[in-house]
């Protein structure tokens, strides 16, 4: 027998996956518009002689440059609460412009063939684990406090190498990178798809953008990352 407390269940359970589905959507969209400003940004620099040379000939101007990314994601992650919500979104901006420039050099370092091919590989990798995240029943928290460990280890261990600057240290590093960053998009994803379904669209506009913008983020270092990995082991050097 049909009972109106089974119906009400279905109508919530559609209810929240159709808000997951609509804020996993902003937050890919999010994401999109990052890589595609990192990505006009570092061809930007990549063909022009004096972008390069005031990026990579001062070593200041191009460390200032790496930590003031690190303290963007580090500020936008600790005060995304007190902040607006275009604040948040125009800081991931200046990031992605930033992060491109930084990153340009791989254009100048590796054949744009071999940059092509990783990105394809990468982004093959990505989907396929962001679908896994979306449709799979298993809680993946326990995996997530398992990859941050691996991600520290992977930070701490590429602090270290800067100084034994080690061939092979670099490879098992990038080897590990592989897999944690893989297996974080998956979980990032679950995770991105709970806070949807959790009501987060029903909290107004502004909590909307400022979920898309920190879901952006996570998701948008997940795929960099991954692709500077891969870039290890599939690029050809010029």
């Amino acid at each position: 027998m049909y009972s109106s407390d089974n119906g009400r269940a279905m109508v919530i359970d559609q209810s929240s996956s159709q808000a997951a589905t609509l804020f996993l959507a902003k937050v890919f969209n999010w994401m999109a518009i990052g890589l595609g400003l990192t990505g006009l940004t570092s061809l930007l620099v990549a063909s022009s002689p004096a972008l390069q040379q005031a990026i990579f000939g001062n070593k200041i101007l191009f460390y200032g440059l790496i930590f003031g990314e690190l303290g963007m994601v580090i500020y936008l992650s600790a005060r995304i609460e007190q902040m607006s919500a275009s604040m948040a979104t125009n800081l991931f901006l200046v990031y992605s412009v930033l992060n491109g420039a930084t990153i340009s050099a791989i254009l100048l370092l590796y054949t744009g063939a071999s940059v092509a091919t990783t990105f394809f590989v990468a982004g093959g990798m990505f989907v396929s684990m962001a679908v896994y995240g979306t449709v799979t029943k298993k809680d993946l928290t326990s995996m997530g406090s398992f990859l941050f460990m691996g991600l520290v280890g992977i930070l701490i261990a590429s602090v270290v190498n800067i100084f034994l600057g080690s061939s092979m240290v670099s490879w098992v590093i990038s080897a590990i990178g592989v897999i944690v960053f893989t297996g974080l998009t998956a979980y990032d994803v679950q995770k991105i798809t709970r806070i949807g379904s959790g009501g987060i669209m029903e909290n107004g506009q502004a909590a909307i953008q400022k979920g898309a913008i920190m879901g952006a983020l996570a998701l948008y270092l997940d795929f960099v990352n991954l692709f500077l990995m891969l870039l290890r082991f599939l690029g050809d050097r010029r």
